[in-house]
């Protein structure tokens, strides 16, 4: 049965860090293509960063410098580091697993961002 599950969400202040973990399960991992989408109610889901099967990462523009998408295709994790968080990082983070037509998608896991 194929599973994606997140963890490692919270709340944190703003300028904190949080890392995001995403555990795979009943599929080729490594043939995979791994994304971290958010999304906040009321809006479309956005692409915040992926990593190809190559290692190849892409970044949102608001989350360069600051985010770090990373994988481990011994363990089949995906990990995103998420440094100097905002306000604006505050969203449900998904976990994305895609080969050609082929996507999967974890449950979710809260980022919440606030003093």
């Amino acid at each position: 049965q194929l599973k994606l599950v997140e963890s490692g969400g919270g709340l944190v202040q703003p300028g904190g860090s949080l890392r995001l973990s995403c555990a795979a399960s009943g599929f080729t991992f490594s043939r995979y293509a791994m994304s971290w989408y958010r999304q906040v109610p009321g809006k479309q889901r956005e692409l915040v960063a992926s990593i190809a099967t190559g290692g190849r990462t892409n970044y949102t523009d608001s989350v360069k410098g600051r985010f770090t998408i990373s994988r481990d295709n011994a363990k089949n994790t995906v990990v995103l580091q998420m440094n100097s968080l905002r306000p604006e990082d505050t969203a449900s983070y998904f976990c994305n697993a895609q080969l050609y037509e082929l996507r999967y998608w974890g449950q979710g896991t809260q980022v919440t961002v606030s003093s």
